[in-house]
This record gives structure tokens, C-alpha cells and sequence, in this order.
């Protein structure tokens, strides 16, 4: 591939998936920032230490204070972030999770990098059905950061096209590896509800509609 993987590795069928892997948990270990696809949007992220979170924000030119949400692939690995459901938040995580539900949770002290914490006090964290990530979150056993990939005030990326035309700098210059799994189908973004509080809260409307949650929990505040 001219230039690396400049222009992306593909991340398509299960073959290419299990091809990438590889490369992605090096670039990930070297504390490089991944360009990948979700049941969404194409999303930016890393390893969740303290390291790869600067290189995202440096690559993102995000304000520092301004969190990414967490992507996992299993409850498992809300265990491993020391991560903490209230019963209200159990039973959304079990009827909409993997899905575009974004839960903030309470918890991760000790575990979790400070400049992860969402004003709300919690972790924004998302178990992901896109499944070629989840592949890849597995491989790499923990939880990977995650953020719109765009450029201020352009929509989110929904095909690695756009990405190679946005972000060409940091793809020739090895900051970013893109993982190409093609166009994506328009979607909502996920609805993020807050679970730091007494009861559930949206703060981000999308995918999933309020009346759908209210199904899991009525003392929801908010619509989505």
C-alpha cells in the first residue's frame, strides 16, 4: 500500500478484520491514534492511558475538559474500569446494549484517566455492535477511547474517504492509521443518558427515542 498504511487498511469482511488487528493494536501500543468504523459514524481513539488520551486530544485540537466516551465489547470490561450501574442503568445496558446507547457511569477512580471524566462525574461508555470493532477491543482486552471523526464544525465522517481527505497530515505522517470498513449507512448518533443522579437523564439525543427507554426506565428525565 503506497505510503504504509496511509491510506487505510481494510476492515471489512471477518478476514480483513482478523488481518488488521495486528497492526492496530501495535499502532494503539505505540499510543497512535485509530481512524475506525462504528454502528454509527467513523469514530477517532486509542488506549485509554494517559498518553494515548494527549494524542488524541493533540490530534482532535479538542479543548482539554471535554471528554471522549469509552468503547467497550463485554460488561466484563465495565468491571475492569471499576465502573458502577445503578439498578435503573442495568436494566437499559441489558435491553440496549451492544447498541447506540452511550451510558455515563459513576465509578472509575482508580482506573480510569481523569481527563475521561465528563462533567456530569462519570464515564461515558458505549458496548459497541459494530463487530469487527469488537473484535478488536477484545484482541486488545480493555476498553479504547472514542470521538467523532471530523474536523470542527463538519459533520461526522461516515466513510474512510473522508477521513483520507480531512486528516491527510496525520495519515502521511503515521499519527493516524485508518481502518477502511467502507461507507457507512446514515445513522443517528448514539443517545447518551446520564447515570451519575437519582434517575436516568438524557443529555444527547439520538438512536435510541425516549419512549423506548421509558419502556426500561419510566423515571426517565428528558427526550430523546
Amino acid at each position: 500500500m503506497i505510503g504504509g498504511d496511509s491510506l487505510g487498511i481494510p476492515f471489512w469482511s471477518p478476514d480483513e478484520v482478523a488481518s488488521a488487528i495486528r497492526r492496530a493494536r501495535e499502532h494503539m501500543e505505540s499510543r497512535g491514534v485509530l481512524a475506525y468504523p462504528t454502528e454509527t459514524v467513523y469514530g477517532f481513539g486509542g488506549a485509554i492511558d494517559r498518553d494515548s488520551v494527549d494524542a488524541l486530544i493533540g490530534l482532535k485540537g479538542r479543548p482539554k475538559g471535554k471528554p471522549f466516551l469509552l468503547l467497550i465489547a463485554g460488561s466484563d470490561m465495565l468491571e475492569k474500569l471499576d465502573l458502577h450501574l445503578p439498578s435503573f442503568a442495568t436494566n437499559l445496558a441489558a435491553r440496549f446494549w451492544p447498541g447506540p446507547l452511550t451510558l455515563v457511569l459513576p465509578g472509575g477512580e482508580k482506573r480510569v484517566p481523569e481527563a475521561l471524566r465528563g462533567p456530569e462525574g462519570g464515564i461515558a461508555v458505549r458496548w459497541t455492535s459494530h463487530p469487527g470493532l469488537q473484535r478488536l477491543i477484545r484482541a486488545h482486552g480493555d476498553a479504547i477511547t472514542s470521538t467523532s471523526a471530523n474536523r470542527p464544525g463538519v459533520p461526522p465522517a461516515t466513510s474512510a474517504g473522508e477521513i483520507r481527505a480531512q486528516w491527510s497530515d496525520a495519515l502521511a505522517r503515521g499519527a493516524l492509521r485508518l481502518l477502511d470498513g467502507g461507507r457507512l449507512l446514515p445513522s443517528p448518533p448514539s443517545t447518551v443518558v446520564d447515570c451519575t443522579l437519582r434517575a436516568p437523564r438524557v443529555i444527547r439525543p439520538g438512536a435510541v427515542l425516549a419512549s423506548r427507554l421509558r419502556e426500561i426506565a419510566p423515571g426517565l428525565i428528558g427526550d430523546a
